[in-house]
């Protein structure tokens, strides 16, 4: 079991990091691409303990651990090595005629010490994505794996511990017991990513300082499937995006929403799409994850006892599986769409008319993501109608993969933005600066104000 911290050495820690920041040492481009090389290094030596701290967690397989938490990390770092001294150039704007001569600048600005609380279901990526913003910002930061990935949360320890200093990069550990005070100590941006109940948690904690936070929350993502879906690709694609990390995946299609119409044939291609990835028996299958704790299985498992399984269903306490389960003839007010998932239970719910998804949805919180199955422009057109996070047209989960295009939650969902320049940004204040002339003065602008009705042309 990892060591968790105690309220004393937290605060030793905050105020070293404090110190070392207004030293200037963590603002130079210089300074922050090293560290960002030091941090590739280090994953790429620390590669297997990695993989084996997932599989362990997880159960995830080599191939799904590499793709979906070490290549993204590793994209991640490539992309602000490459950008970070533009990035971090202070930027000439333009500056209105009446305000001539002056100049006028926007400086980013490095927060200072921020607070990094990683999730369990991804917990390299997760916990390292939102850090190489930090570094590339210029801050310090505190970064608390999940207590729940026990192991890999040892893994990040050791590789951070082996090449940062702890007053500039300081790895944590604790649970809810420990989340109570490190919340109440004053940070400059408190970085979470977990559930809405807990993100309230940690806005409320917030507040009391007028921290800034960036909440990665979630939600239920529905899969909209039209009438002119190409049905063998969308219920191949459908049934990958479901089963990348048995469904523990903030963005995971939670439930189907398919025209009456085709539902029939998409379950069985989904169904037929699951057996040619995983076999007929997806507990036998080395690319099937495991629900991450006894909690979790529970909690997903109970679903089962008045659903209606169209295929699936298949549970094991001990191994903590659950198999991919298709659910038939589900309502938006039974027990499973209350609240999001996080495993691999797909219901199945019908419409007739786009318009009924639009009237329905948009009663509903918006979700962290939205897929779309069919034509491209009637997708489009879909998507202007329904407020969520970021989302996919005839694809799942793919959007998070391009560093072009910020990830983030609205409203029940979360707030703010990461990923590519959006780390970068999430841990920048933007500084406003203008510099005006020391010889020439404007004299309309002061009392008695002789020249104002002149003025008043160009204001």
């Amino acid at each position: 079991m990892n060591v968790y911290i105690d309220q004393q050495s937290y605060r030793e820690i905050l105020r070293k990091q404090r110190d070392y920041f207004k030293s200037q040492a963590t603002k130079p481009i210089s300074f922050r691409r090293t560290q960002l090389k030091k941090l590739k290094e280090a994953i790429k030596q620390n590669e297997k303990k990695i993989l084996e701290a997932l599989k362990k967690d997880l159960g995830k397989s080599e191939e799904e651990a590499y793709l979906t938490e070490i290549s993204i990390v590793m994209q991640e770092i490539n992309l602000h090595l490459s950008n970070v001294k533009n990035w971090s150039k202070r930027l000439r704007v333009q500056t209105p005629m009446q305000l001539w001569p002056s100049k006028s600048y926007i400086q980013p600005e490095p927060l200072g010490v921020s607070l990094i609380m990683a999730p369990w279901n991804y917990p390299f990526q997760l916990a390292i994505n939102p850090l190489i913003g930090v570094i590339s910002s210029g801050c310090c930061a505190v970064l608390k794996p999940s207590p729940f990935a026990i192991h890999t949360s040892r893994v990040i320890d050791e590789l951070i511990s082996g090449i940062f200093s702890s007053d500039y990069i300081k790895v944590i550990h604790g649970s809810k017991e420990q989340n109570e005070f490190i919340l109440k100590e004053k940070v400059d941006l408190i970085f979470f990513t977990g559930s809405p109940a807990v993100g309230k948690i940690v806005m409320r904690a917030a507040a009391e300082h007028l921290t800034p936070v960036v909440l990665e929350l979630g939600g239920k993502s529905p899969c909209i499937v039209d009438l002119h879906a190409e049905l063998t690709i969308t219920a191949k694609r459908i049934a990958w995006s479901k089963l990348i990390n048995a469904g523990q995946t903030c963005i995971a299609p939670d439930y189907l929403f398919v025209h009456q119409s085709i539902k029939e044939k998409l379950l069985k291609e989904i169904i037929r799409n699951w057996e040619t990835m995983l076999g007929n028996d997806a507990q036998q299958s080395p690319y099937f994850n495991r629900m991450i704790h006894t909690e979790a299985f529970e909690r997903v498992s109970s679903y089962l006892e008045q659903a209606n399984i169209f295929y699936g269903g298949k549970v094991d306490a001990d191994d903590r599986f659950i198999s991919p389960t298709l659910i038939d003839e589900v309502t938006f007010d039974d027990a499973i769409m209350q609240q999001e998932i996080f495993g691999p239970l797909l219901p199945v719910i019908t419409f007739s008319d786009l318009n009924e998804v639009v009237e329905i949805l948009g009663e509903k919180e918006k979700p962290l993501a939205m897929y779309y199955y069919g034509k491209e422009k009637t997708g489009l057109a879909l998507f202007e109608k329904l407020s969520f996070g970021g989302g996919c047209i005839n694809d799942g989960l793919l959007h998070v993969a391009n560093h072009n295009i910020p990830f983030g939650g609205v409203g029940n969902s979360g707030q703010g933005r990461y990923h590519g320049k959006a780390s970068f940004e999430a841990f920048i204040h933007y500084k406003g600066i203008m510099s005006s002339s020391r010889w020439f003065d404007l004299a309309a602008k002061y009392p008695p104000y002789t020249y104002f009705k002149y003025l008043k042309r160009f204001v």
